[in-house]
């Protein structure tokens, strides 16, 4: 989704680099853009396994099965391994590195305290990082996932909170992230342990500062449908402002998107 919006945004802000240029430094709005997404993807991924980690406590401590995970995966340990007891703390340990099917290698260590499984209503999941690395970027902050229970359509809903999110490169490059989200999901709770089945709809803000100060903030006016398998987004509208430009609106649904007040097409 993020490669999306970056490279549909870096088009037009070539195509309208003289107006750019009058507002912000177009090259570091598109390079704030394109480190948005990569921290981006990065929380995404970390909550994303967060989630998983708990899905498969739950189902390691119902069956009485061992803490740990499969040899050619992290070691996940939970304590107390009952699974009645909490809170419950459970370690991922990545280790020297685990490389996911995904291509991705994960190495060090993200530490989940959870309040009830992922399921319960009113359950609190969270997560921090011990010298925990997405391939060469080091993730440090908060992540909180808190269930909100069944909407009136009988999805649950999550709030996920990133406090004093940072990534940094392999080259010493900061980049800082914060998110105020609401995910509904909406297919795919039903096979809690298969993620590629899942759908979500994501309703929030996310924001943050590039590595050379540029602000930036996406803010969804129209929720998004996320779709995991193949990843895409089938609907919504997107709200960005990067810098002091802040007249630019993705629209999913049409496919369009509208920058300084005129609409343009853009495909997949």
């Amino acid at each position: 989704m993020k490669k999306i919006i970056v490279s549909i945004l870096a088009l037009f802000f070539m195509s309208c680099e003289e107006e750019l240029q009058k507002a912000v430094d177009s090259a570091a709005a598109i390079e704030a853009l394109n480190e948005y997404a990569i921290v981006n993807k990065v929380f995404q991924d970390a909550g994303n396994n967060s989630g998983d980690a708990v899905l498969s406590s739950e189902d390691s401590a119902s069956s009485s099965k061992t803490s740990q995970t499969k040899a050619d995966g992290p070691i996940i340990t939970i304590e107390p391994f009952d699974f009645t007891t909490f809170p419950k703390t459970i370690t991922v340990d990545y280790q020297d590195g685990v490389l996911g099917k995904d291509g991705i290698t994960r190495k060090g260590i993200a530490t989940i305290v959870s309040t009830n499984w992922y399921g319960v209503e009113g359950s609190q999941h969270t997560t921090t990082f011990n010298n925990y690395y997405h391939n060469d970027y080091k993730v440090e902050g908060t992540h909180v996932v808190n269930n909100l229970g069944e909407n009136g359509d009988g999805d649950l809903q999550y709030s996920v909170t990133i406090e004093n999110g940072k990534i940094t490169t392999s080259t010493g490059k900061s980049i800082n992230y914060v998110e105020n989200s609401t995910r509904t999901w909406v297919a795919g709770s039903d096979t809690p342990l298969n993620i590629w089945d899942d759908e979500y709809m994501l309703d929030g803000t996310q924001s943050g500062v590039s590595s050379k100060g540029v602000e930036y903030t996406l803010t969804i006016e129209e929720s998004l449908h996320f779709v995991l398998l193949p990843r895409d987004i089938e609907s919504g509208i997107l709200d960005v402002s990067v810098g002091n430009i802040d007249d630019i609106k993705l629209n999913y649904t049409t496919k369009m998107i509208t920058i300084f007040g005129k609409e343009y097409p853009f495909g997949n």
